[in-house]
C-alpha cells in the first residue's frame, strides 16, 4: 500500500475547508492518505472543521504561503505528497487518479494546469493576465516550458525535497517549485485540470503579489549560474 500527505495551507476557509477535504477519496485500498492543514491563525471556525474531519491542523503563525507549504513539509509522512488551496477551486477529488498517473509513468513531480479548463467565474481578467504573464517570465528567464506557472495543485514523491532548494516563504514558493523540478533533471509533467470559483474571499494582493513574483523570478536565476 502506498501513503499519501495531503497539504492545505489555509487562512480564514472555516466555510471551504470542510467541502475541499469531503472531496478527497480516503477509503481506498491501494492508498493510505493523511491530511494536513497548516493554518495561518484563522479567526472563524477553519481549523475546528478541519479536525472535524480527521485532518491533522498545525497552526502556523508566521505569516507565508511558502512558509505553511515548508511547515506541511516537513510534518509529513507520506511516500508522496499532494498540494492544493482549501477554497474548493481544486477539483481533489482526482488526486488519487493523478497520483497513479505520477506511479505509472514513473514521474518525480506532476502540476496542474488551472488555465485550460477554467470556470468563467474563477479568475478576474486582471489575475488571467498576471498569470499568464508570471509564466512567460517563468518560461524566458528559466529556460522551461510550462503553461501555469502559479498553479497550486501538485502530486509528487517526498524524497525529492532533499534534492531542491525551496528559499521562498511567500507566494513565488509556487513557481520556485516548479522550477527547482524541471531545472534539476527531474521527470515532470502539466496536465490540465478543472478550476473553479472559490468559496469566500480572494486573498490575494494583485499588484503586491505580482511584483514579488516576478521580482524572484530574477533572483532566482543566480540559483543555476
Amino acid at each position: 500500500m502506498h501513503s499519501l500527505t495531503v497539504i492545505i495551507p489555509t487562512l480564514n476557509e472555516g466555510e471551504s475547508i470542510g467541502p475541499t477535504i469531503d472531496a478527497i477519496p480516503r477509503d481506498l485500498e491501494w492508498l493510505k492518505v493523511d491530511i494536513i492543514v497548516v493554518d495561518g491563525n484563522s479567526t472563524d471556525a477553519t481549523a475546528a472543521e478541519a479536525e472535524k474531519r480527521g485532518a491533522r491542523v498545525i497552526n502556523e503563525p508566521r505569516k507565508g504561503y511558502g512558509r505553511a507549504y515548508k511547515t506541511g513539509f516537513a510534518a509529513a509522512t507520506g511516500e508522496f505528497i499532494a498540494t492544493l488551496d482549501g477554497d474548493t477551486t481544486y477539483p481533489a477529488e482526482i488526486i488519487p487518479h493523478v497520483l497513479a498517473l505520477l506511479l505509472n509513468r514513473g514521474l518525480d513531480f506532476i502540476t496542474c494546469n488551472r488555465l485550460a479548463m477554467m470556470d468563467t467565474n474563477a479568475m478576474s481578467m486582471t489575475h488571467k493576465i498576471g498569470n499568464w504573464s508570471l509564466t512567460m517570465a517563468t518560461n524566458v528567464l528559466h529556460g522551461i516550458h510550462i503553461h501555469d506557472s502559479q498553479s497550486g495543485m501538485w502530486v509528487f514523491r517526498r524524497c525529492i525535497l532533499k534534492e531542491i532548494q525551496l528559499t521562498s516563504d511567500g507566494m513565488p514558493l509556487s513557481e520556485e517549485i516548479k522550477i527547482e523540478t524541471f531545472r534539476r533533471g527531474m521527470k515532470v509533467l502539466e496536465i490540465p485540470v478543472e478550476y473553479r470559483a472559490r468559496i469566500g474571499e480572494v486573498k490575494l494582493n494583485t499588484w503586491d503579489d505580482g511584483v514579488q513574483n516576478l521580482w524572484f523570478l530574477v533572483t532566482k536565476m543566480a540559483d543555476f549560474r
